[in-house]
């Protein structure tokens, strides 16, 4: 089944389950990667079962800003890939928070 592209989210339209050794990823991105399908990994199991999500425009008072959102990730290192063979960025996300990071370039 094909996942149907998602419209531009609104402030307060993501929630985030945090926890004791849960936490999530705000993936910010450029504009240009609007709709794309980032995946993530345990960065020790680089083969293991990929996360996406898909980056999209998010509406702010500050503005927009389009991002990637992972939510629910076991705390840990993770790898964020480029593609399929080359990864971007590595993330260390901790229980009960949201880490930030940047698509680099």
């Amino acid at each position: 089944m094909a996942e149907s592209a998602l419209g531009p989210s609104r402030s307060g339209s993501v929630v985030l389950e945090l926890g004791p050794g849960l936490g999530a990823l705000v993936l910010h991105t450029p504009p240009e990667l609007d709709g794309c399908e980032i995946e993530i990994s345990p960065h020790a199991s680089p083969h293991a079962h990929r996360t996406h999500s898909q980056v999209r425009p998010r509406h702010t008072a500050n503005g927009t800003q389009h991002a990637a959102v992972y939510p629910g990730l076991a705390a840990g290192d993770y790898t964020v890939w480029r593609d399929s063979a080359v990864p971007a960025l590595t993330a260390t996300i901790t229980g009960s928070q949201v880490t930030t990071a940047w698509w680099p370039g």
